[in-house]
């Protein structure tokens, strides 16, 4: 009886080993620099950065070609990606604007706003090329105008590598390309006419 006892629980400790996955890799874009632009309003908010729901997932999505939605298996977000795309959003439009204060209106800071921006992310992941293609809308109002502009963002970026880092490089680089495009709209609207 003492053996079979013990024979069980080995096989249970070996079963539970050849279920348990080694610890994720996880992974967070990273603010790009890019050209500094002036006459911007003093005060941005960014109000929301929604994203669409087959992204938001602790797998890094590798790609939704075919039909289907293919995941790299060990290699996950640092922390949730709506949070981590409005983050370095935040970061890079810093940057670009830098007499400026940005802000997350989810954060504990909340200045009345002279700008507000908006994002919503529908594709951020691998073509059957093997680019990463970011697809998303965006949209700049300012206070005292009755008028949004919105406007629709394509970007195809070759990853440096076919892995999970030069996929999550080519996010850096396609982030901070729309944060040029959003920075180029808050200027261009508080620009004389």
């Amino acid at each position: 009886m003492r053996s079979l006892w013990r024979a069980a629980v080995m096989c249970m400790a070996l079963l539970a080993a050849s279920c348990a996955s080694p610890d994720p890799r996880l992974y967070t874009i990273a603010p790009q620099p890019g050209p500094e632009l002036s006459g911007t309003p003093k005060v941005v908010e960014l109000h929301h950065v929604g994203v669409s729901q087959y992204l938001q997932r602790d797998a890094i999505v590798r790609s939704s070609d075919g039909y289907r939605v293919e995941l790299r298996s060990n290699d996950w977000w640092g922390e949730p990606i709506d949070s981590m795309l409005g983050r370095v959003l935040i970061e890079d439009l810093s940057q670009r604007l830098p007499h400026v204060t940005v802000f997350s209106s989810s954060g504990a800071i909340n200045p009345s706003p002279d700008a507000t921006v908006e994002l919503q992310v529908q594709r951020m992941d691998l073509d059957r090329e093997g680019k990463l293609v970011l697809l998303a809308q965006t949209s700049v109002s300012f206070k005292n105008r009755p008028s949004t502009d919105t406007r629709s963002i394509r970007i195809s970026q070759a990853p440096p590598t076919a892995d999970a880092a030069g996929q999550v490089a080519a996010i850096s680089t396609a982030v901070g390309q729309v944060a040029d495009r959003i920075a180029a709209m808050l200027t261009s609207k508080t620009r004389p006419k």
